[in-house]
């Protein structure tokens, strides 16, 4: 299975989100995966098999927005709606494809080392348990 079909318009962050806002760096959809590119202070696209720096996820894109424009994302929420078809009990990760979620771990089998983000447990076909933890460095 490859990185969730995300669809834009239903990524829903739950009453009792965390929520706070950037700047993108670059071109993002609803329901990517996010990183901080210290460099310039913008929000970017999340990459588990990139550098350890591009791989450090911050939070999910609750809109699109072009690189410059501000930008809302969710950075932990108990019953994040994500847009996609979810079964109960699934583990999301960040993807090895940028500003992707997977919920096959083996999908970022890429053959170099995965920088990983468990992003949280499905807790119904729609929405998951969002509480992300870094794994660290793996080398699959």
């Amino acid at each position: 299975m490859a990185a969730l079909s995300i669809t834009a318009g239903s990524v829903i962050p739950s009453v009792n989100a965390s929520i706070t806002d950037g700047t993108a760096g670059a071109t993002i959809t609803a329901g990517q995966a996010l990183y901080l590119d210290s460099a310039t202070s913008t929000l970017k696209l999340c990459d588990a098999d990139a550098s350890a720096a591009a791989s450090t996820f911050v939070g999910i894109a609750m809109h699109g927005a072009s690189s410059g424009q501000k930008l809302r994302y969710v950075f932990k929420d108990p019953a994040l709606a994500i847009g996609a078809t979810l079964v109960i009990g699934d583990t999301l990760w960040t993807s090895a494809t940028a500003g992707g979620i997977t919920k096959t771990f083996a999908d970022n089998v890429t053959g170099g080392t995965l920088y990983v983000t468990v992003l949280g447990t499905a807790i119904s076909t729609s929405a998951f348990n969002f509480n992300p933890a870094a794994a660290g460095a793996l080398t699959p």
